[in-house]
């Protein structure tokens, strides 16, 4: 910037004017707060070195008398959050025929994003927004720049950020949806369920790459059995009917492409709001839920195992199990175990995905090999001690085996997409023996663990490297993070989000080789909930729960841990 310039947006677009032709990297000279003349701020926050480095940073920020949004759309963290994201949705229209500017708006949850926020004291607005800033090759396009940061994004601003610019019953009605789907979620525990589907839900999605609803004829709104019928106060929506999916051990079966996985897959995402019109506003699940999965490759950091492997050929101390290469097994007995200890209350497993020499050992196989050569003992034995002993929940879907029959709390079938309540006749097939005898009497419990930071240095040459690949690979420092089998990251902002809330976890010492992971867990998800990561790095993020971020430091390649 010259000496003296004036920081308005007169200024700006003289500075931008000047720089016509200059080296790319003079857009960095900007880096700073320009007034603008409707009120509001632009922040270049951090510039562009050159035309293929990633994008500048640039915040506009709306003080609240320019914003105009009532108190009632922001007085709560939840109403700021979706307030947040309804705006930064109008705002990534508003832009959407400029290839060079890019807002962060999400999908179908609604998330804690780093790309909008509302201040929780005056309602003022903070758009965060990457820009490719325009050039000739290697030289600025001085006019083109003009016209984008000078013209068309404060229009922009003005149209998606002003409350007066908006539909305000559209805006009411995001903020009263998931407001309502947090007032669900929160009644759950008091009413002894770990998941509720409204009547009426649109389940089925549009393909497997597209997470809109079906729209197709063949559709079966969802209609829960009377058995399982419960009806909820909703601050908004007053009455609402569902299924309300208990406490326990729950079984989802039936024929396949019935609609068994398609409820699961509900459920698994229950842990997040959804826009309006998603079909899923009101389906959730209690936040403490975590979906489990077999993961032949993965490594496993001195887990505690030893209730579902006895022994190993090789002679591993199953009690304090380490492993580079986990087998289906070994490596679902660890996620299970880990998701326990991070402080999971309701499991979630498909048998498609899962091992079924973990999941079930039937009289046959008993009689062929004896349990003294057998080192796996089934969950099927240990389930209902998970609930009694534990307080874990688990929700499975079967279609292959009828021992789960014997030991399940409820029955739920899936026939065409339409639920029926069959627990009782699921209870009279289970009271003819099949000669099956138990393994295992219990479930232990798990074993805490420490992990050692010094592990977990984020940092290359000096500096951290938290980059985000899709959805399935993190880049955390020297490590390549493969989170494929994480499945309940809903989007690849999270990935990042996840990232940087383990650096911070660090940072901050709460994982400071002292403090069990659980305990670190809790002092990290405190700060999550206050907004502290907003604050860790200006990039586009979305905020995770703990679970994902400890599932995500159990895979990291390098971590080690010492016993609690």
């Amino acid at each position: 910037m010259r000496a003296g310039a004036a920081r308005t947006r007169r200024g700006l677009a003289e500075e931008l004017a000047a720089l016509e032709g200059a080296q790319y990297g003079r857009y960095k000279s900007l880096v700073g707060r320009w007034a603008l003349p409707d009120g509001c701020t632009l922040e270049l926050v951090r510039g562009q070195a050159d035309p293929y480095a990633p994008p500048a940073r640039i915040a506009v920020h709306m003080p609240a008398e320019l914003a105009g949004f009532p108190r009632e759309l922001w007085e709560t963290a939840t109403r700021r959050r979706a307030l947040a994201s309804y705006l930064a949705r109008g705002a990534d229209r508003a832009v959407r025929g400029e290839k060079a500017l890019r807002v962060d708006a999400g999908g179908q949850e609604v998330l804690d994003r780093s790309s909008c926020s509302v201040d929780g004291r005056d309602g003022s607005v903070t758009l965060r927004l990457g820009a490719a800033l325009p050039g000739h090759g290697r030289r600025i396009d001085g006019r083109e720049a003009q016209r984008l940061l000078t013209r068309v994004l404060p229009d922009a601003a003005g149209r998606a950020l002003r409350y007066g610019a908006l539909d305000a019953e559209a805006v009411r009605r995001f903020v009263h949806t998931v407001e309502d789907s947090v007032a669900l979620r929160d009644a759950l525990p008091g009413l002894g369920l770990v998941g509720f589907v409204a009547d009426g839900a649109v389940l089925p999605r549009r393909s497997g790459v597209d997470d809109r609803p079906a729209r197709d004829s063949g559709v079966v709104p969802f209609a829960s059995p009377p058995e399982l019928r419960v009806t909820v106060e909703l601050p908004h929506a007053g009455t609402v009917t569902g299924m309300g999916v208990p406490e326990g051990v729950n079984l989802v079966v039936g024929g396949g492409f019935h609609g068994k996985s398609t409820l699961l897959r509900a459920l698994e995402t229950g842990i997040w709001d959804h826009v309006p019109d998603d079909g899923r506003e009101r389906v959730v699940s209690r936040s403490e839920t975590v979906k489990l999965r077999a993961e032949d490759g993965r490594r496993v950091e001195r887990v505690d195992v030893h209730a579902f492997v006895d022994h190993l050929p090789d002679g591993s101390d199953t009690a304090d199990f380490s492993t580079e290469n986990a087998s289906g097994s070994t490596s679902q007995a660890a996620s299970l175990c880990e998701a326990v200890e991070a402080g999971a209350k309701v499991l979630l497993i498909d048998e498609d995905t899962a091992a079924t020499n973990l999941m079930i050992r039937d009289a046959r196989m008993q009689a062929l090999v004896a349990k003294d050569r057998e080192p796996l003992t089934p969950l099927v034995d240990s389930i209902r001690s998970l609930h009694r002993d534990h307080g874990v929940s688990t929700v499975l879907v079967m279609g292959g085996s009828g021992d789960y029959l014997e030991i399940a709390d409820r029955v739920l079938m899936m026939d065409a997409y339409r639920p029926s309540d069959v627990t009782k006749r699921a209870r009279e097939i289970a009271s003819v023996p099949t000669g099956r005898r138990a393994e295992a009497e219990s479930f232990p419990g798990v074993v805490p663990r420490v992990p050692l930071p010094a592990s977990l240095d984020a940092e290359v040459r000096g500096r951290p490297r938290i980059r985000a690949r899709g959805e399935d690979v993190l880049s955390f420092g020297d490590h390549e993070v493969d989170l494929r089998a994480v499945e309940q990251i809903s989007d690849p902002r999270q990935v990042t989000g996840i990232g940087l809330a383990l650096e911070l976890a660090v940072r901050r010492g709460h994982l400071d080789g002292e403090r069990t992971l659980a305990a670190g867990l809790d002092l990290l998800e405190e700060e999550l909930t206050t907004g502290a990561l907003l604050s860790v790095r200006d990039e586009d993020f979305a905020v995770p729960r703990r679970f994902e971020v400890a599932s995500a430091l159990n895979r990291v390649r390098g971590l080690r841990m010492r016993r609690g």
